[in-house]
């Protein structure tokens, strides 16, 4: 429990005017006003001094997320950036971790190795070197990590913990220091335990080959190295004890935990990998993770997963991070609450910075339920900084802050986010500053805010907006001859093993696509055949063509209308075109149960190897046709799959090169989104489900084929080209569910799209209605009497 100490004697009239000043911004959302709840005494005592602070950031990798943001146009790229890493503009990341790309899938998608095959080291691979180098050029101060997910297969014979893995860490050292990035720390396995013999020689190579600064982080999965400090070899070699989640995964945050070994070990201790959050609906349990995770457990360094999600929105967690970027031939991001929430830590802290114990930091009232507080001095022993979160609660807090031990008593300053809000313009708002007499000050803080108080200055808020987001135009081409050898084409994205362009084969000039990862890496997740995605997952009616070089006796998969996938990458819904080199084809609709359902097959004419063909796979419709060499292989028709992203791939690691991609448009159905006046998102199946019965909700506007709708000529607005916007249970009622079923034909999937905006169902002329006027994220759909509201109107663009 927390006693209170008295009420420190201030004027009134500052009192008041402090607090009034403060709550304004928040008074113009509040209803009502909120209940008071009790009040805190905090005493911030610079003589009173806990852990270092070794800052908070977040993790570039665990994977792919980061893939699109170097195909982003300028300015909106650097905008980005900015946002990211900049010193006083957005999130001010300050610990940047790094993967060590394997050629293997490590979530979001397959991070290409500097070292495919051993001793071929490429130090241009992939993009984390470049971000690094962005980071450091906006913060030299930055700190970085690195840690590998997965590795290629070479190394160890597939041992992980082999000494193969240590001479690739360090070779991956090696080329960070030729882009002139410092590496301060070095993991080992993500999540995948430890061998305490491998750490000790990775120590010892560490030290011998020019890298005795870099820190190694034990052991990423959980506490128990500390466990083993027995073994003072094993102690000295680990420079941080790091965890994962440790306030809990996908929850609220509300408590977190190390072990007393952990705590007692001497090593700093970290939430090295936390988050995995929508970057905006996350923001409670980052800033619950990063002010609790000290005061519950001493965590004093903090990463979330990931910094950004620059993937299509098709694949998993595409809305999580500090903020997302998905469609780099539009300019659009979104700029989310988590970075915030970073901000108020990393705008008014630094590394090295102190933790002030005793009542500096707590729960308010002495309760986690009101919300909690911790502060920071600098090491100038006067500048301090004091977070406070008031988040789940529904009444005011009020604390007393005294200041004594040779902090500052001059002006605080005092930044506030509301993270209730929908309203960008309500996140990181600079309120009236408070003049402390002798070193006292009184603040009250509304519910479910982030406020720092702080004696430092220079703090801002970034003014770059994001332009509108639209789909990429088809049609759309490239052979691969714009790019240097060893560069991942514009809008791609690997899944599994590595596209790199390589100089052509079998007698063609010029720059080809090749798969170039021969055999299985060493998987952080399942395995999965090596393939890759391009473009933007709102085309629907298309032609793919590429021209294929087999150099490998397998088979080679053209891939279209590539929508949702879920984990592992093997449960990639699309339909594929697989062709062998002995000539045998099907047309395939692979499902997200990693299912396999061929739809057409035959045979043609051997392919053979190390000779070009051209390969296509159209749609119009539900009609599905495949070529070879200007042939008609075969035909299907099939509606599970509306639209979806172009790709290509092999069954297995063939080392197959590609050319002369090419999709262009065909006539079929129009999809467009059904997007709301008055909230602005679009029409959306939650999760991209095909479950019948799913109920529709508003959601960011995405382009996802879960929010692409066909009207019919029978009046039916269809999604996925198999499911009908429907009523649940064919009920007339007002608040009847609007969800989506197999397509019947009935009244209660029949809609009239008006002119004036409104869309009614047939068979009880209702409004398709956003419920009680919700414009969030997740707001749920239903019928309702048409009264002409704005959340009865929408918008087919």
């Amino acid at each position: 429990m927390h006693h209170h100490a008295p009420r420190s004697r201030i004027p009134r009239s500052i009192a008041v005017l402090a607090a009034a000043a403060l709550a304004m911004t928040a008074a113009s959302v509040v209803a009502a006003a909120p209940a008071s709840a009790a009040t805190t005494t905090v005493a911030i005592n610079g003589g009173i001094v806990g852990r270092t602070f070794d800052g908070v950031g977040a993790i570039s990798g665990g994977g792919g997320n980061s893939r699109l943001l170097i195909d982003y146009p300028e300015p909106q790229r650097s905008q980005i950036l900015d946002y990211l890493f900049k010193p006083n503009y957005g999130a001010a990341v300050q610990l940047l971790k790094l993967e060590i790309g394997g050629d293997a899938n490590s979530t979001d998608g397959s991070e290409p190795s500097h070292q495919h095959v051993r001793g071929d080291v490429n130090c241009n691979a992939g993009y984390e070197f470049w971000l690094g180098e962005q980071a450091v050029a906006r913060n030299p101060n930055i700190k970085l990590v690195a840690l590998p997910w997965t590795a290629p297969g070479w190394i160890g014979g597939g041992n992980f913990w082999s000494q193969d893995m240590i001479d690739y860490d360090i070779s991956w050292l090696n080329c960070a220091k030729g882009h002139g990035l410092n590496i301060s720390y070095l993991g080992g396995w993500n999540e995948r335990g430890h061998d305490s013999t491998w750490y000790k020689n990775l120590r010892s190579a560490l030290n011998s080959r020019g890298f005795a600064g870099v820190q190694i982080v034990g052991d990423d999965s959980g506490w128990s190295m500390a466990d083993e400090f027995g073994d003072t070899t094993l102690k000295n070699a680990v420079g941080v004890l790091g965890n994962h989640y440790v306030c809990g995964y996908l929850s609220q945050a509300d408590s977190c935990s190390t072990t007393s070994n952990a705590r007692n070990s001497g090593k700093p201790l970290w939430a090295s990998e936390f988050g995995s959050q929508d970057d905006n609906s996350g923001v409670v349990p980052y800033i619950r993770t990063v002010n609790r995770g000290y005061l519950d457990a001493e965590i004093s360094g903090y990463m979330n997963w990931p910094l950004i999600a620059a993937i299509t929105p098709n694949l998993p967690y595409s809305t999580v991070g500090l903020m997302d970027a998905g469609s780099p031939w539009s300019g659009a991001y979104r700029v989310g609450k988590n970075l915030w929430a970073n901000a108020h830590y990393a705008q008014f802290t630094q590394p090295g910075w102190k933790y002030l114990n005793s009542s500096a930091s707590g729960y308010l009232g002495g309760n986690r339920a009101n919300g909690s507080y911790v502060s920071l001095k600098s090491p100038n022993n006067s500048d301090y900084s004091t977070i406070y979160e008031t988040s789940g609660t529904t009444s005011t807090q009020t604390v007393n802050v005294t200041v004594s031990g040779g902090l500052s008593t001059g002006t605080v300053r005092v930044w506030s986010t509301d993270m209730g809000s929908s309203n960008p313009s309500s996140y990181f708002v600079r309120q009236a500053d408070i003049q402390p007499n002798n070193g006292s000050y009184t603040l009250t803080m509304q519910p479910n805010r982030i406020y720092t108080l702080t004696t430092t200055s220079g703090q801002g808020k970034g003014t770059a907006s994001s332009p509108g987001s639209s789909s990429l135009g088809l049609p759309y081409n490239d052979n691969f001859d714009g790019y240097a050898v060893r560069k991942s084409p514009r809008y791609f994205e690997d899944m599994q093993g590595s596209y790199e362009t390589r100089a052509c084969a079998a007698g063609r000039s010029g720059t080809c696509l090749q798969q170039v990862a021969p055999q299985r890496p060493i998987n952080w997740q399942d395995d999965s055949d090596a393939y890759t995605l391009v473009g933007d997952p709102s085309w629907n009616n298309y032609t793919v063509s590429l021209d294929v070089n087999m150099q490998q006796a397998g088979t080679v998969t053209l891939l279209g209308r590539a929508n949702t996938q879920l984990r592992p990458q093997n449960r990639q819904a699309a339909y594929q075109l697989r062709v062998t080199n002995t000539g045998g084809w099907s047309i395939v609709r692979h499902g997200t149960d990693n299912s396999n359902t061929t739809l057409a097959s035959g045979s043609r004419a051997a392919l053979g190897l190390n000779t070009w063909h051209n390969l296509k796979l159209g749609f119009s419709g539900t009609q599905i046709t495949a070529v070879a060499d200007g042939v008609t292989l075969g035909t299907a028709n099939d509606g599970a799959f509306g639209g979806g992203m172009a790709g290509v791939g092999v069954v297995g690691y063939q080392t197959n090169q590609f050319d002369n991609l090419s999709i262009t448009p065909n006539a079929g159905p129009v999809l467009s989104v059904l997007r709301g006046a008055e909230s602005g998102r679009c029409v959306d199946v939650p999760g991209a489900s095909q479950t019948n019965t799913t109920q529709v909700a508003l959601w960011d506007c995405n382009g996802g084929v879960n929010q692409q709708w066909v009207a019919t000529g029978s009046r039916q607005l269809q999604v996925y080209g198999s499911k009908c916007l429907d009523v649940s249970g064919g009920s007339t009622a007002d608040g009847a569910a609007v969800i989506i079923y197999d397509c019947t034909g009935g009244a209660n999937q029949q809609w009239t799209v008006n002119a004036d905006g409104s869309v009614v169902s047939v068979a009880s002329g209702k409004c398709l209605d956003a419920t009680a006027h919700g414009t969030a994220n997740g707001t749920l759909l239903e019928i309702w009497t048409c009264n002409g509201g704005a959340n009865q109107r929408w918008s087919r663009t």
